[in-house]
């Protein structure tokens, strides 16, 4: 009996532009891995899921998975198919979001968020029951997407069988069929552009578009003014483009406000399914009004809102930034990528004739970065380590991705890791990591959920906290217990999204009840608040305690310094559970350059029992007025819980005499006319060859103190001084090996001149600098080609000198020297000097350092 396709292709593809590529992408099919790259509003989300489907149908094979990186975008998707198609979503087309699953026995195509699958794949390597899975927005560089690409790849070499196709407006298409490719790249199906005319206007903001806190109020207004005038003369539907779901918030009240024809629509991820499914189903009938969606980057390319003809540009966005030193990683807004502003204002040229307004200048977008980096190179990787570990890639090691994980990042993921107890020392998962891996949000916010679940016994007060501070809800005095009593009074705007999410997470804490051993014995009580236990479990490494009393600045166990909101109410606590964290100058931040956006109070006998792993007794020493001084330290992390003086020991004085050394700088050493000179001499191969000759300016003698310092700064006692030190010797220990065989060879000391004197090279002390040699122009007679220097790359700079030694000239070229400016050098000093040579002929004068009568 025939198989009966899934869709009705024909129907599905009758106004999409993909569909003129239906020949192409079922002969890339056939590879078992393709890459499509179509703008925006082609058609590729709605039609090539369809048409691997209906292939894996002719084969009896299974269904089709469908990543889009965005919950909107996966609703909208599965809901659009399912119309074209004439069913109901739960149907043929179906969707898994975190939360809300809507997938029948009849479901071919099944639309989820890359997190989800993930942990899909997490539980089923082999993803049994699916023929096909499809990447849809590759070029926005997710991590997770990253991380999906390279795990797929992997599956297709174990399962020939499974259908990859990654698909994208703007794409490394080479990189990405190069990664899914077996022995050759993956074939790249091409699908044109539908580009109708596109006007381009251009209406920059008097003043500024950001300030310290974020967009001003004045550009809100100005994007809601430019909104509400350019829709009124087109009398088009518009998108408006600004970068959080709180600036579109602020822009549709204002809208609202300036009043109008036009409904206005607000578009973001946090907004309620009927409301979002409301922006994204366009108007149904002329007789309706035109619509204003303001939206966040989701409309940009992963969500076609119908109907549009005009768009309105911010020219922002929200992308991942980290700040290494205080070891912070969020959501900043910055300027969007040409490629992004392309692609938004694209967005009105689709249906005919459309027009973009930009809301910066032209002379800004010419500046625009080409795209956005990819979120691994910025990113929190501890959910990405702990899911490479389960995947038998411990920090990446092995898996092949579009763009490695900075190496860093990754060993700060792993640390973080293990001080969770969710791996082990070589980067495994634990029982309780595995498990962890496996749940639907964060590592951080999982194991709080399971390990305080066990510790407090109350499942439903720690899924409170877990489901305040997973999502983006925010309290203007950072004080986490005074936003979840808004939350459960449902006077806060985001209440019911909260209360759902409780209810789903307390399920989950109660279904793993009983199930978790590691730290379950925590010392806590009914004493503990739930809202600093859940908090500190998730991020021990920020348990804080205040600097002073009365203070409002606060030292994190990380050693990150950060300020409470003024008249927040959490400063009457000592020691706090610190979720949020972000960068901020001035009087906000009391000079500590980091503002606390999220925290709960902690008892100091809870930070102590969940930051045990961070507890540490150590000796700290330093030199004071000359002498060593010793206090013994008990900390948490950087947090000093003691301090006590104590008697110094040998094992003191090095660390003392580093600690002054870095403090006060290399300049304390003694440096000899020798130290210094092989200094200069080392700074100019490094300047001139590189690696593997040493850096040795101060930052880099400073980093590297131990490597040639180590063993003689081990060697002082507690009375020693720093300048007994031979600084010439313990340089020589950063000489490489061979290479240190040449170092006379490429920069000797001193130089031989035609008179048979050796003659001092003057090394550089600058970094640009050349080598000299002073010395008597009568000694250099018959010296016809200046030396070189580092195998012949720098030439030595002469200053010839008189009989007194006083400068006549100063040249790196002898040979038009000698041809050139000597002859009315020997004009001006012959008489002068009537007892030294003084020759017409200097080439063929024999040179000498003696007088003419000597």
């Amino acid at each position: 009996m025939p198989c009966v396709p899934a869709f009705d292709l024909p129907a599905i593809g009758a106004d999409l532009v993909v569909s003129g590529a239906h020949d192409a992408l079922v002969a890339a099919a056939g590879s078992g891995a393709f890459v499509v790259t179509a703008p925006p509003g082609t058609g590729k989300t709605t039609y090539v899921p369809p048409v691997l489907a209906n292939l894996l149908t002719g084969r009896g094979a299974g269904r089709v998975l469908v990543s889009q990186p965005r919950r909107v975008a996966v609703r909208a998707a599965a809901r659009r198919l399912a119309q074209l198609d004439g069913s109901a979503v739960g149907g043929p087309s179906g969707f898994t979001i975190r939360g809300e699953r809507q997938v029948g026995p009849g479901t071919r195509v099944e639309f989820t968020t890359p997190g989800v699958l993930l942990r899909r794949l997490m539980a089923d390597p082999a993803l049994e029951g699916v023929g096909a899975v499809v990447l849809d927005e590759v070029h926005e560089r997710s991590l997770d997407g990253d991380l999906l690409l390279g795990m797929l790849a992997e599956v297709r070499t174990l399962r020939e069988d499974l259908v990859v196709a990654a698909m994208s407006a703007t794409l490394d298409a080479v990189g990405v069929a190069r990664l899914l490719g077996d022995v050759t790249p993956a074939p790249v199906v091409e699908v044109p552009s539908a580009l109708h005319p596109l006007t381009v206007d251009y209406s920059p903001v008097p003043g500024r578009r950001l300030d310290a806190l974020g967009v001003t109020r004045e550009f809100i207004s100005h994007v809601a003014r430019v909104a509400a005038g350019a829709q009124a003369a087109d009398g088009v539907d518009a998108l408006v483009f600004v970068p959080s779901a709180r600036d579109v918030d602020a822009v549709v009240r204002e809208l609202r406000q300036l009043g109008g024809p036009a409904e206005v629509l607000p578009l973001h991820g946090r907004l309620p399914s009927r409301d979002q499914d409301r922006a994204t189903r366009g108007r149904t009938s002329e007789a309706e009004p035109h619509r204003i969606v303001v939206s966040t980057a989701l409309a940009e390319s992963s969500l076609t809102v119908p109907g549009v003809r005009l768009v309105i540009d911010a020219g922002l966005s929200r992308e991942v930034r980290r700040d290494r030193a205080r070891d912070m990683t969020g959501l900043v807004t910055v300027s969007a990528s040409r490629a992004s502003v392309e692609q938004r204002a694209g967005r009105a040229a689709r249906l005919g004739p459309g027009r973009a307004v930009r809301l910066f200048t032209e002379d800004e977008f010419a500046r625009l970065n080409p795209a956005a980096p990819p979120e691994i190179t910025s990113a929190d990787l501890v959910d990405a380590a702990l899911l490479l570990g389960v995947w038998g890639a411990p920090a990446g090691q092995g898996l092949d991705l579009l763009t490695p994980a900075p190496e860093e990042s990754m060993r700060r993921a792993v640390e973080v890791l293990r001080s969770l107890a969710l791996t082990d020392h070589e980067g495994r998962p634990t029982a309780l990591g595995r498990r962890v891996a496996g749940l639907p949000i964060g590592a951080r916010e999982t194991r709080a959920l399971l390990v305080g679940s066990a510790a407090l016994r109350d499942a439903r007060a720690v899924a409170e906290v877990v489901a305040a501070i997973s999502d983006d809800h925010r309290e203007p005095s950072a004080d986490l217990s005074a936003l979840l009593r808004e939350l459960r009074s449902g006077r806060s705007p985001g209440a019911q999204r909260w209360n759902r999410e409780v209810k789903r997470l307390t399920r989950i804490a109660e279904a793993e009840e009983g199930g978790v051993d590691v730290l379950s014995a925590l010392a806590v009580g009914p004493a503990s608040q739930p809202a600093g236990v859940v908090t500190a479990l998730g991020r021990p490494e920020w348990i804080a305690r205040r600097t002073g009393e009365h203070s409002r600045s606060y030292l994190l166990a990380s050693g990150t310094r950060a300020a409470l909101p003024e008249g927040s109410g959490l400063r009457a606590s000592e020691w706090l559970a610190v979720h949020d964290v972000q960068r901020a100058e001035g009087r906000v931040a009391d000079g500590t350059g980091a503002v606390i956006r999220m925290a709960a109070p902690l008892r100091e006998e809870d930070a102590l029992a969940i930051g045990a792993a961070l507890l540490r007794e150590r000796r700290t020493s330093w030199i004071e007025s000359g002498r060593l001084r010793v206090r013994a330290q008990r900390t948490l992390g950087e947090i000093v819980l003691s301090s006590t003086p104590v008697a110094a020991e040998a094992k003191d004085v090095a660390p003392a005499f580093a600690a002054h050394l870095r403090a006060e700088g290399i300049g304390v050493l003694n440096w000899t006319q020798r130290a210094t000179a092989l200094r200069a001499r080392l700074a100019l191969l490094y300047r001139e060859l590189g690696d593997p000759w040493p850096s040795v300016d101060d930052g880099s003698l400073l980093r590297d103190l131990e490597s040639w310092l180590g063993p003689d700064l081990a060697a002082l006692r507690a009375t020693s001084s720093l300048g007994s030190l031979e600084v010439g010797s313990a340089l020589r220990r950063l000489l490489p090996w061979p290479e240190a065989g040449h170092l006379d060879e490429l920069v000797p000391e001193r130089l031989t001149v035609p008179s048979g004197s050796s003659v001092r090279i003057d090394y550089p002390e600058a970094a640009d600098g050349p080598p000299v040699v002073a010395v008597k122009l009568q000694e250099t007679f018959g010296l016809t080609s200046t030396p070189r220097l580092v195998g012949g790359r720098v030439p030595v700079l002469f200053h010839l000198l008189s009989p007194a030694r006083r400068p006549l000239a100063v040249t790196d070229d002898l040979e038009s020297f000698w041809n050139g400016p000597y002859q009315q050098v020997r004009r001006e000093m012959r008489g002068r000097y009537p007892k030294h040579p003084w020759p017409e002929d200097p080439w063929a004068t024999p040179a000498t350092a003696r007088t003419t009568r000597g």
